[in-house]
C-alpha cells in the first residue's frame, strides 16, 4: 500500500504529526510494525511449509501441487482489492484488520488438522497396485533410508528408478523382476476427502481473512502522518521491515517445529503468530483511537452483512480451488483455444480481467486525457506487464525452488548441523534486510551525482537478475555430487541475486503507479498492479508445474531425472528472463520519454 492509496490525515493525525517518540515517528508506528511483523511471520511460516504438506502428507502430484499452491498466492494478492474497498466504504480499516486476523489465524490453525497420511499407490500399464513404504516419517524432512514396494502378486517389489526415465521392479534377492516404461508407471496416493476439505478450507480462511488484513493495516500508517510530513516514505520503510523481519524468524521456527513434532505443530506456532498480531490491534490500549475508523455511515448499518459475506467469500474460495483440483491437463498438440478452455475458472478470471482491463483502461486514458497523460500511462502499463514476469519467476520459491530443495540439495551447513527444505526459504528474507539499507544508500549516493538509474533500469536489471539467479544455480548443478544434489550454498547465491534484484524492482513498483496514473483513476491503477501481481503468481504455479517431478509416497525415486528435469526447466526459464530484460534495458529509453520526466 502506497501514499497514494492511504488517507492523508485522520482527526487524530495533528497530534501524531508532531510525535517524535518512536525513532523521530509516532508511537503508534511501533505498534503498527509490530502487528505486520507477527501477521507475516504466521504468512510465511505457513508458506514454508505448504508446498511440502501437498506432497508428503497429501501425496498430490507435483503438477496438482503446484496449481493449488499458484492459484492460493494469487488469491491473496487478489482479494486485497475487495478488502480495502469494503474498508473504505463500511467497516474503515481497522475492523477490517481485526476481522482479517481472526479469520487468517482460524485459518492456520485449521490446517494443523491433516488428518493420517495419504496412502500412495501406483499404477502399472492401467492396473493399480498398493505400494507399501518403510522407514518413511510424515514430517517435512525424508530419513533418507526411505523404501517404497509396489506389491504384485503377494511380493514385494523395490521400486527403483531409472536413468532413462523407466521404472525397475526389484525382487527381494536384488534381480530385476519388471521394467516399466516411464509413460506406464503412474503414481498417487488414496486420502480422505474431509481432510482435503478441511486442507482447503484452511487456505480460503487465510486467503479471504488476507484480503482485509493486508491493505487496510498500511492504510492505518498512511493516517499517521499529516499532508506534505517528510517522514512518510521512511515510515512506511520502517514498517515494511517488518515484512522481512517476522518471515526471517518463521521460516527458521515453523519448518523446525513440523520436524521435531510435527506438520500440526509448525501450522499452530504461525496461528499463534497470527493472533498476536489481532491482539495488538484489538488490545491496543486506545493508542489507535481515532485511526482506521469507520466512515459515516448513512441509511442501514451494512457491517453484520459484510462479516457473513466474508464466510460466504471463504465457500465461493473453496469450489475456486476444487475447481483447480479438478483440472485436466491438457493434451500435448492441443491448440490455444483448447487450452484456454481448459483453464481452471480462477485462471480465465485473472487473465479476462488483465487481458480486458489494461486495453480498456489506455482507451479511457486516450479519451480523457491529454497527449502527455496518455504516454505515460502506456508507460506504466508497459511495465506492469514486465512485473508481471518478474514475479512469475520470482515466487518459484515457494513451489519449485522448495522442491529442489528437498530433493536435490545437500543441506548440510558447513558439515555443522543441517536445515531443512522448508527453511531455505529464510535466505531472501535474510538479504533483504541486510541488504535494503545498502541499496538505498547506493540509490542516494548516485542521485546526489545525477546517476540513479530510472525506473525502466530498475525494472530491467531486475528481470535479468532473476533469470541470473536460476543460471547461477544451473551452473552449480555442474557440481552435484554422486547423490545428484548441489551444495545448499548455490541455492543461497540464487536467493542472493534474487533479492538484489528484488530491490530493484519491488520497492519503485507501486510509486512508479502512483507517478504515472492519471490523479482521478490512482486507485484503479493499484488494482490493476496487484492484478498483475495475483496473475503472476497464478503463471508461476503453471511454470512449475513444467518442472513437475513424478514421485512415489511424496518422495522422489529417481534423483538424476530429478535433477535433470529442474536443470532444464531453469535454464530456460533462466535465459527467458535474462532476454526480456534486454528487450527492457533497450526500451529504457524509450520509455523514459513517454514518462516525461518522472523517476
Amino acid at each position: 500500500m502506497t501514499e497514494a492509496n492511504t488517507p492523508l490525515s485522520s482527526p487524530s493525525s495533528a497530534s501524531a504529526h508532531g510525535d517524535t517518540g518512536w525513532f523521530g515517528h509516532p508511537r503508534q508506528l511501533a505498534r503498527l510494525f509490530t502487528t505486520e511483523m507477527w501477521e507475516r511471520f504466521g504468512f510465511y511460516g505457513m508458506r514454508a511449509l505448504l508446498t511440502l504438506y501437498l506432497t508428503k502428507h497429501f501425496l498430490f502430484s507435483d503438477s496438482t501441487t503446484n496449481g493449488l499452491y499458484g492459484g492460493f498466492a494469487a488469491l491473496v494478492y487478489l482479494t486485497p482489492l475487495v478488502g480495502g474497498l469494503i474498508a473504505d466504504r463500511v467497516l474503515g480499516s481497522k475492523r477490517s484488520v481485526k476481522y482479517g486476523a481472526i479469520m487468517m489465524s482460524l485459518g492456520y490453525f485449521v490446517l494443523c488438522f491433516g488428518g493420517e497420511t495419504a496412502k500412495p499407490h501406483a499404477e502399472i500399464a492401467g492396473q493399480r497396485y498398493d505400494v507399501v513404504a518403510e522407514n518413511t516419517v510424515d514430517r517435512p524432512t525424508a530419513t533418507g533410508l526411505e523404501k517404497r514396494y509396489v506389491v504384485m502378486d503377494g511380493s514385494k517389489l523395490l521400486i527403483k528408478g531409472n536413468a532413462d526415465g523407466s521404472v525397475a521392479l526389484l525382487a527381494p534377492d536384488g534381480h530385476v523382476a519388471r521394467t516399466v516404461p516411464g509413460d506406464q508407471f503412474a503414481t498417487g496416493g488414496t486420502r480422505s476427502s474431509f481432510y482435503v476439505l478441511l486442507m482447503l478450507l484452511g487456505l480460503s480462511l487465510v486467503a479471504v481473512g488476507n484480503g482485509f488484513f493486508k491493505p487496510n493495516l498500511a492504510t492505518v500508517v498512511g493516517e499517521l502522518y499529516a499532508p506534505g510530513d517528510r517522514r512518510r516514505d521512511a515510515g512506511f520503510t520502517i514498517f515494511y521491515m517488518g515484512i522481512n523481519l517476522g518471515s526471517l524468524f518463521s521460516q527458521i521456527l515453523c519448518p523446525w517445529l513440523a520436524d521435531s513434532v510435527g506438520w500440526w505443530a509448525g501450522f499452530l506456532l504461525a496461528a499463534i503468530g497470527m493472533a498476536v498480531a489481532w491482539m495488538l490491534i484489538q488490545f491496543d490500549g486506545g493508542r489507535l483511537a481515532g485511526y482506521g475508523e469507520p466512515p459515516v455511515q448513512r441509511g442501514r448499518d451494512l457491517t453484520p452483512f459484510i462479516y457473513v459475506g466474508g464466510l460466504v467469500a471463504v465457500g465461493a474460495v473453496i469450489l475456486l480451488f476444487q475447481n483447480l483440483l479438478d483440472a485436466k491437463p491438457v493434451a500435448a498438440g492441443s491448440s490455444l483455444l483448447a487450452y484456454v478452455l481448459a483453464l481452471p475458472l480462477l485462471g480465465k478470471i485473472l487473465f479476462a480481467s488483465f487481458l480486458i482491463g489494461v486495453p480498456a483502461i489506455l482507451v479511457y486514458a486516450w479519451r480523457t486525457g491529454n497527449r502527455v497523460e496518455f504516454e505515460m500511462m502506456v508507460a506504466a502499463m508497459v511495465l506492469t506487464t514486465f512485473n508481471t514476469v518478474f514475479w512469475t519467476l520470482f515466487e518459484q520459491a515457494g513451489s519449485s525452488l522448495t522442491l529442489f530443495a528437498d530433493r536435490n540439495t545437500d543441506l548440510s551447513v558447513f558439515g555443522l548441523f543441517s536445515i531443512s527444505a522448508g527453511q531455505t526459504q529464510f535466505f531472501n528474507a535474510l538479504f533483504i534486510v541486510t541488504l535494503a539499507p545498502l541499496l538505498t544508500i547506493l540509490w542516494g549516493k548516485l542521485a546526489a551525482r545525477g546517476l540513479e538509474p530510472s525506473i525502466p533500469v530498475k525494472f530491467g536489471v531486475a528481470l535479468a537478475g532473476v533469470g541470473a539467479g536460476f543460471l547461477f544455480l544451473v551452473w552449480g548443478t555442474r557440481f552435484a555430487g554422486p547423490d545428484f544434489k548441489v551444495s545448499v550454498w548455490w541455492l543461497a547465491g540464487l536467493y542472493l541475486i534474487h533479492s538484489v534484484a528484488e530491490l530493484c524492482i519491488s520497492p519503485v513498483g507501486m510509486s512508479m503507479i502512483t507517478k504515472l496514473s492519471l490523479a482521478r483513476i490512482v486507485g484503479l491503477m493499484m488494482g490493476v498492479w496487484y492484478l498483475s501481481i495475483a496473475m503472476a503468481q497464478y503463471v508461476g504455479g503453471i511454470v512449475a508445474q513444467v518442472a513437475s517431478v513424478e514421485t512415489v509416497g511424496g518422495e522422489v525415486t529417481n534423483l538424476k531425472l530429478s535433477l535433470d528435469t529442474y536443470t532444464s526447466v531453469f535454464n530456460v526459464i533462466g535465459w527467458f528472463a535474462v532476454g526480456i530484460g534486454v528487450v527492457l534495458l533497450l526500451l529504457s529509453g524509450v520509455l523514459r520519454k513517454l514518462m516525461h520526466g518522472v523517476r
